[in-house]
């Protein structure tokens, strides 16, 4: 019977160890893929005043946020998509340097009721900016953005020298 209990005890230990590992791995994966992806949002100066001065009971916002996205290159353009719903297009100001391509805008919060209470709030609003690294330089003169279902969507066709090309071994 005492031989079971320490096989038991093993077992469990074991079981627990392996959870531990993949809870451990599941958080490096997560840190890893989504950094870039968090964003700080800061409030407007007249909002936080307003909240302050009026007793308006809205909730405090959360101020960090993913804005997950991709990065896709093509052998003409590269392609970056960050989802961001609940915006419209005048909110978006993108601006492209270099290699580095930045996004600003401000996700409002609008509230169709006065009379109710937030239990739980975990979306962000406010201001944000990401800056995203490109992997080629972009010809940002003939860039294109299109805001569609709550998705940026920004192409950006590569320089013409930096196509790649097949070298043949001779």
């Amino acid at each position: 019977m005492m031989d079971s209990l320490k096989d038991a005890g093993k077992n469990i230990s074991r079981g627990l160890s392996r959870t531990w590992d993949q809870i451990t791995e599941g958080w490096r994966d997560l840190v890893h893929h989504s950094s870039n992806a968090l964003t700080h949002f800061v409030r407007r100066k007249d909002e936080e005043n307003k909240e302050q001065g009026s007793g308006t009971g809205l909730p405090a916002f959360r101020s960090w946020s993913l804005l997950a996205g991709d990065t896709e290159e093509t052998d003409k353009e590269i392609v970056v998509r960050i989802e961001a719903p609940g915006m419209d297009k005048k909110d978006w100001q993108i601006t492209v340097d270099g290699r580095m391509l930045y996004l600003k805008g401000e996700k409002r919060f609008e509230r169709s009721s006065s009379h109710s209470t937030y239990h739980v709030m975990e979306r962000a609003y406010g201001i944000f900016e990401r800056a995203i690294p490109l992997p080629r330089e972009v010809d940002a003169d003939n860039a294109q953005a299109d805001y569609t279902n709550g998705v940026l969507t920004v192409r950006l066709p590569k320089r013409g020298g930096e196509q790649g090309r097949l070298i043949s071994i001779s």
